[in-house]
């Protein structure tokens, strides 16, 4: 089968891989239909996620039709519609049973102390072979499999994979409520859902803070106010649009590769593949921008050993800040039943669409940001 490959920093290809088999009796193989290019993916071909182990399939987003199972799974058959929950958890540990999937005490073979194991990641995370693949292994398929409701199609049910839930989750984390003003930083697929995900959750006023004017453009369609770090500082925007008070509750969706506004960055474009200038840009502008007493959620991806937070002003602040990964099989059936009652609509966000052989372009122009790359779904069948 053909499958994305991680060789080194920087080197990804389109290789013919074996295909995946039953290896454990709760596993699963999926024929998968459609996956995506997550932001994520970018921080493990850009090295700010280390400890890749090459010859890693990368990918964690995808939905597909259930090959083969093992004698363990009792809740699919062959030929089922599923979508892949981007984390891997059992189930039946303590943690899966009070909903904190992402700190499964079993998925992960590093240990209970290793951390969330997901598909697609670095040696820490597992690791686990990705879901940019024509085939997978799904470990701990009664858990990590939903089924997909009738009239879902796959574009929306891949966005339950990993960026629905993670932005829903980053709203909860924020603790999004009825008449807040929520400041979400980032304009890319969680940034946008995550907009979606606060309004729907009761916030009275949403503001977009990104840099990028094409993500600016689409972040109006989730009926967000924008404002561009690039055209005027952003503290100072988000003060002056709250009466110099600030947001109740601020969303960060953008992690380790920020981009610092275009008057300080040290060169003048995005060089493929090149990390963020501002590793702790979104974090400072958090903390800036929350009102006293205010509440900060963090889901951008920090990978372990980072340690700037401007932790003095947050404290003088009185500021609460949540972080964490995403419980993705704890949002998924309630996500996948809003798209399908019309409730909610993630593919506004979907920009580009692309088949397997095109890949490896689309991460490049994802990675470059190019306008119309917001999002891109890989269909396989």
């Amino acid at each position: 089968m053909k499958a994305v490959v991680w060789h080194d920093t920087g080197k990804i290809s389109l290789d013919q891989v074996p295909d995946p088999k039953i290896q454990e009796p709760e596993d699963a193989v999926v024929r998968i239909t459609t996956s995506a290019i997550c932001g994520t993916d970018l921080h493990m071909v850009r090295g700010t996620m280390p400890g890749m182990r090459p010859g890693t399939i990368l990918g964690h987003e995808a939905v597909g039709v259930v090959e083969e199972t093992g004698p363990k799974v009792r809740n699919f058959n062959a030929g089922d519609r599923v979508l892949v929950c981007s984390t891997i958890s059992c189930g039946r540990c303590v943690y899966c049973r009070a909903g904190y999937h992402a700190q499964c005490d079993v998925a992960n073979p590093n240990g209970p102390a290793a951390g969330t194991a997901f598909f697609g990641g670095p040696e820490a995370t597992g690791p686990f072979d990705g879901l940019q693949a024509e085939y997978a292994r799904i470990p701990y398929a009664h858990t990590g499999l939903v089924a997909i409701p009738p009239g879902v199609s796959d574009e929306q049910a891949v966005t339950v994979s990993d960026i629905f839930p993670t932005a829903w989750f980053g709203a909860r984390l924020a603790e999004a409520g009825p008449g807040d003003v929520v400041v979400v930083l980032g304009a890319g697929p969680v940034g946008q859902l995550a907009a979606l995900s606060a309004r729907m959750q009761g916030a009275g006023r949403v503001i977009i803070v990104d840099g990028n004017a094409d993500r600016l453009e689409t972040a109006r369609l989730q009926n967000a106010e924008t404002v561009d770090f690039n055209a005027e500082d952003p503290v100072e925007a988000v003060k002056d649009l709250t009466g110099g008070v600030g947001a109740d509750r601020v969303i960060d969706a953008v992690g380790v590769d920020a981009e610092p506004p275009a008057r300080d960055r040290e060169r003048p474009g995005h060089d493929l593949w090149e990390p963020g200038e501002a590793p702790d840009q979104a974090l400072r502008w958090a903390v800036e921008m929350a009102d006293k007493a205010g509440t900060i959620g963090i889901v951008g991806v920090y990978p372990p050993g980072f340690g700037n937070f401007p932790l003095g002003t947050a404290m003088n602040r009185n500021l609460t800040v949540k972080m964490g990964n995403c419980h993705h099989r704890r949002y998924a059936p309630g996500l996948l039943s809003r798209i399908a009652a019309g409730s909610a609509d993630p593919t506004t966000i979907l920009t580009q669409q692309e088949t397997m052989p095109g890949v490896l372009e689309a991460y490049q122009a994802f990675d470059r940001r190019e306008p119309g790359w917001t999002k891109v779904a890989i269909e396989l069948g």
